[in-house]
């Protein structure tokens, strides 16, 4: 949606965001830990003394266009103002800290070198501090000595001196380098973890040192950088009290992270293809052959590398002017997504990012150019990376800046090998992650460009990493008794591994069923020094997003009979699931049969088969599948989608046997259904058989063909159909379809308003409800709107007659074939519309809205789902619906819905600039609160004029905040049926029905009859109560009577109880005649403050409510 004016709007953080490091990668050194040099002090978007580059951006194959529009542009800008920091103001306390801890750290005294054991064993007595040695820990055997000198520099990196950091309601990180000595270090030190064991030591006795001198002023304690347990680091945190370092109101912390001398190991020693941890002899003596260890060679570089990628990020930053916003808004957009650079969070963050923005500046393109030109600005910069990020494949095509490395290794995993710097930038993405950065990358360049829609909000604004909103389905694994037979020599955390494996496996079992496999395990802990680290969490969660046209398919076709080695793989894999079938175009093939349980759909089976199979996993005891419990609010989908089909096959024979009568006067033109049932789009699905008919007959149009005999009077046209439609109910019961007609009036007291319809229902039980379209009607009524002779109450009538026929006869049958046909398009649209229809009617809200406004809402979600792709399940889609719900800002903003895609921005901003002519002819909303227009109809107030009032539209975005909190809240943990528990805490009374005439009864079928089908025929007794709603007829009586005086709440479909609460016009006043509500004097009529004063009687109100209601009503409950 365009959004009217350029205002504020908070990034959504409100998601939990884990508090990994910025970066220890990026930054600016200093001598002195401050703040880097004078040159980084000016960067608040650009450099002092930076001229802006020429180049052409022709020379750039990923060439980020410039802005859809300056209203885009004036958004980025604005958000760039906002999400930058004051430095001064809330980072300046941290210069005091950064200072101080340089000088304790630089002061700690030097500790002689010591036998392994006896080193550790010292620190643990004197101190208390355990040194956290990764896995595997050393054995007795280590012989090497461990020392600790003065460190040869202290420096502070990453987003703090480049000043790319961001407000965010987390806390914020500021890193400092520490690098080791070389004169402690030996060259063969990487292999087989000594560098490691060194590192970790060295890191212990800065903590034992900064214990000892600092324990008032600092809280510390260690976590692994980014989730690798190779690379422990010190967390500083402020304890509370110490003035002189006092920096707890920056919200930030202090990460120490030790790191080696630049070039200390030989880059051809730590490259991805080869081994730096020599395999050890086997049960049987022999020892394997030594395999590349690309994730541990990789952090050994990172840890060497420190300065050289220092150096690189501070001469992008003089050489490209928009490089530090293109870094802010990479930030934003990647923490919008989930994304970080630790491991558990992807392993592509904010470092990463930076990173492959400065090497794509310089190369990356085809034939060696840069990808990216120096000239562009911050926000082409960013689309640009998005761009690369999108349309390549680092699996299948490893880039290698400067090209001309060959000798990289092909890996399952993505590369972007740094051939200056001998470093894979992502060794730390799994296959999971890279794939979900893809698809996300993919989304948002769509995003970026649509020309038509705004998409600001949905690229920066949105948090979407919410699982049930952004997964169809969520698999809870506990991997503690999984049956992991991987052993590679890289060192892995073993969750990696265990994820690593469990991708693999759901990939190939689950094949083009789902889209994304996203394999998520948590890396997130901290501990005291003077604790050992905890063990890795064994929770995995899976996610998983369906392809709707696959995900229920019943077989799976695997390789022929002759192809033996692919068959015997596919065996191998499928175990006892596999079967060898013949089929009807004679091929023969190993194949899967699935079977749809109610316990359990088709890919919750493979998944509980295929990792009890491969992983050991016991169903029941350590797998937990969220999503299915959503689908449980509505009946069964599948049969649901049959019960429709079936009637729309009724209609088609009825439109059949219309087609075939002789008699009628006037050729028939068509039938247009208009009905929600017909439409795939009602709460209930169709359910109806000889003895039970629909309950709710479906709505249809009749036209016939154009003939001047009809009359030239609307009211006289209203009773010519009457006669019309009793011809038609006479011929249709005379068909062999053997037909059952009854006519019906409407509308006594509008005479120009559609009179008649006639109720047609066949032998199955299907109950149509006729109404005959004349178009000549229109022209009738906008010259009786236009003749300014006639009396004002008559071309008011005309107007509001207008209005109903534009939305039943012309906008109705358009707004039904639209919705059909993307409900066909998307298999996932009609559940999600009945569920989204549930939850207004469960809240008391559905009678408030037309259902065409709340199937808009929803179709929007569908065919605008950014940031997502279009929904693919009904969780996804109830929940991103309610989402944006929560978040419309309707007072400013139209609701549009392209069904076509046909929409230019021109129509757009007509469109919003309807909506400002409304707002300043009624101000207050009392005729039009919210404005939804579509492809076909613009005006924007066809489903919206009259209804709701400000005050339902208040309510509805209330409910729909309070439920995306409750998501927020609850997590995997939500249970779904409370998002549909109304509260009746906040109305006045309560009306309480008797259950016999409240929701959706229906009338029972004669289980006697029913044994006998000879005897299971119609009978009028069965049509009594087709289209007999009490309750709704109840409560359009009391709204009529009290409209002024309270508004009514009712849930048409099941709930027995009408809420109500009393409108403001009704407090205490001055009496006056003709009050529109009962009243009664206040006081006892004497003179006083309350003399004259009158408010409404409520008891006689209730009194009055209860006697209309009669038997209906089974109590009320007066609360205030």
């Amino acid at each position: 949606m365009e959004p009217q004016t350029t205002k504020r709007r908070k990034l959504d953080t409100t998601a939990e965001m884990p508090q990994a490091s910025d970066n220890a990668d990026v930054g600016l050194s200093s001598s002195s830990v401050p703040m880097g040099s004078a040159e980084t002090q000016n960067l608040s978007g650009t450099v002092a003394g930076m001229k802006a580059h020429k180049s052409s951006s022709a020379a750039a194959p990923f060439a980020g266009d410039a802005y859809n529009s300056s209203l885009f542009k004036l958004q980025v800008d604005e958000m760039l103002v906002e999400v930058k920091p004051n430095y001064a103001k809330r980072l300046g306390p941290v210069g005091n800290a950064l200072r101080k801890l340089k000088t304790l750290i630089e002061a700690i005294l030097d500790r002689e070198e010591l036998p392994f054991h006896e080193a550790t064993r010292v620190l643990l007595k004197t101190h208390r501090v355990v040194v956290p040695f990764p896995e595997p820990r050393p054995d007795k055997t280590t012989a090497y000595k461990l020392a600790y000198a003065k460190p040869s520099n202290v420096n502070v990196v990453g987003s703090y001196p480049l000043k790319t950091m961001e407000k965010a309601d987390s806390t914020m990180v500021v890193d400092m380098v520490v690098t080791i000595p070389a004169s402690i270090l030996q060259e063969k030190d990487y292999l087989n973890y000594r560098y490691f064991y060194k590192r970790a030591y060295y890191l212990a006795s800065i903590a034992a040192g900064l214990q000892n001198e600092e324990e008032e002023s600092f809280d510390i304690s260690m976590e692994n950088l980014h989730g690798n347990d190779l690379q422990p680091i010190l967390v500083v945190k402020p304890r509370k009290g110490g003035e002189p370092t006092e920096f707890s109101k920056s919200r930030c912390e202090i990460h120490i992270i030790p790191a080696c001398p630049k070039g200390f190991f030989a880059d051809s020693k730590l490259h991805p293809a080869k081994n730096s941890i020599r395999p050890k002899p086997g049960p049987t003596g022999e020892t394997p052959a030594p395999a590349p260890t690309p994730f541990y060679n990789a952090t050994l570089q990172v840890e060497c590398n420190h300065e050289a990628y220092l150096k690189l990020l501070h001469q992008t930053v003089k050489s490209a002017e928009g490089f530090v916003d293109a870094c802010v808004l990479g930030r934003v957009w990647l923490r919008q997504r989930g994304f970080g650079s630790s491991i558990s969070d992807g392993g592509f963050g904010n470092f990463e990012w930076a990173t492959l923005t400065a090497l794509l500046l310089q190369g990356g393109g085809p034939k060696g150019r840069k990808a990216l030109s120096p000239g562009y600005n911050s926000y082409q910069l960013f689309k640009g990376m998005v761009q690369y990020l999108a349309t390549s494949n680092l699996v299948a095509t490893p880039a290698l800046i400067p090209a001309g490395d060959s000798s990289i290794p092909k890996s399952p995993l993505p590369t972007f090998y740094d051939g200056t710097r001998g470093h894979n930038v992502l060794f730390k993405m799994s296959a999971s992650s890279y794939d979900m950065l893809r698809q996300e990358a993919q989304v948002s360049i769509a995003m970026l460009n649509d020309e038509v829609f705004d998409q600001f909000e949905a690229t920066f604004i949105l948090k979407k990493d919410n699982p049930l909103q952004q997964f169809d389905s969520l698999v809870k694994i506990d991997g503690s008794n999984a049956t992991n037979t991987l052993s590679p020599q890289d060192h892995r955390p073993n969750n990696w591994l265990l994820s690593s494996k469990i991708f693999n496996v759901l990939k190939e079992a689950l094949g083009n069923r789902v889209k994304l496999v996203h394999v998520k395990f948590d890396d997130h802990s901290h501990w005291k020094t003077k604790s050992s680290p905890p063990s890795p969490s064994p929770q995995i969660l899976v996610g998983l997003v369906f392809d709707p046209e696959h995900i229920h398919r019943a077989v799976d076709h695997g390789p022929a009979a002759e192809d033996k080695k692919a068959a015997e793989a596919f065996r191998n894999f499928w175990g006892n699931k596999s079967e060898l079938r013949r089929f009807k175009d004679g091929s023969i093939l190993e194949s899967l049969v699935w079977t749809k349980t109610p316990n359990a759909s088709i890919f919750e089976q493979i998944i509980a088969y295929i990792l009890n199979r491969h992983i050991g996993l016991n169903p029941n005891r350590d797998l937990s599948i969220v999503g299915d419990s959503f689908n449980a609010l509505l009946p069964d989908v599948v049969q649901d989608a049959a019960a429709f089909s079936t009637l729309r096959e009724s209609f088609k024979t009825l439109e059949q046997s219309i087609r075939d009568l002789e008699q009628l006067p006037l050729q028939l033109k068509q039938l247009s259904p208009i009905g929600a049932q017909l439409r795939s789009s009602s709460i209930n699905a169709p359910d109806y058989g000889p003895r039970n008919p629909l309950r709710y007959p479906a709505e249809v149009l009749i036209a016939f063909e154009g003939s001047g005999r009809w009359p030239d009077d609307v009211v006289a046209i209203q009773r010519t159909k009457v006669a019309f439609l009793i011809k038609i109910g006479e011929l249709l019961e005379l068909t062999s379809q053997h037909y059952k007609t009854k006519l019906g009036l409407e509308n006594h007291d509008e005479p120009l308003l559609n009179y008649a319809f006639l109720d047609v229902t066949e032998p199955s039980g299907a109950v149509f409800r006729l109404r005959i379209h004349n178009d000549r009607e229109q022209t009738l009524l906008e010259n009786q709107v236009k003749n300014k002779s006639s009396e004002a109450h008559s071309r008011d009538s005309a107007i509001v007659a207008l209005a109903q026929y534009k939305y039943m006869f012309l906008q109705l049958p358009l707004h039904t074939q639209s919705v059909a046909t993307h409900c066909t398009r998307f298999p996932l649209l009609s559940p999600t519309i009945r569920l989204v229809k549930k939850w207004f009617s469960a809240h008391m809200l559905s009678t408030h809205f037309r259902e065409e406004l709340i199937e808009l809402l929803v179709i929007r979600t569908f065919l605008q789902p950014y940031p997502w792709r279009a929904p693919s399940s009904s969780m996804t889609g109830f929940l991103r619906t309610l989402q944006f719900i929560a978040r419309w800002d309707w007072r400013n903003t139209p609701l549009i819905v392209d069904f076509g895609g046909t929409m230019v921005s021109k129509e757009i901003s007509a469109i919003n600039v309807q909506l400002e002519a409304w707002r300043e002819v009624d101000p207050g909303m009392n005729r039009v609160v919210l404005f939804a227009a579509t492809n076909h109809d613009v005006s924007g107030t066809t489903y919206t004029d009259g209804m709701p009032s400000k005050v339902v539209a208040s309510r509805v975005t209330a409910l729909a905040r309070s439920a995306c909190k409750l998501l927020k809240e609850e997590g995997l943990q939500l249970d779904p049926k409370t998002l549909f528990v109304p509260s009746l805490t906040e109305y006045d009374f309560i009306i309480y029905l008797s259950p016999k005439f409240a929701g959706s009864r229906r009338g029972k079928r004669d289980t006697k009859s029913a044994k006998f089908k000879n005897l299971d025929i119609q009978t009028d007794e069965d049509l009594l109560y087709v289209g007999y709603e009490p309750a709704r007829l109840y409560v359009e009586e009391l709204r009529t009577l009290y409209t002024t005086s309270m508004v009514l709440f009712h849930d048409e479909c099941s709930s027995n109880v009408i809420a109500g609460i009393w409108s403001p016009q009704t407090a205490t006043r001055a009496f006056k005649v003709n009050m529109p509500y009962a009243t009664k004097a206040l006081g006892d009529g004497k003179e006083g403050e309350k003399a004259g004063q009158v408010e409404i009687d409520k008891d006689a109100i209730i009194s009055e409510m209860a006697r209309l209601g009669g038997d209906m009503v089974f109590k009320i409950e007066l609360r205030r």
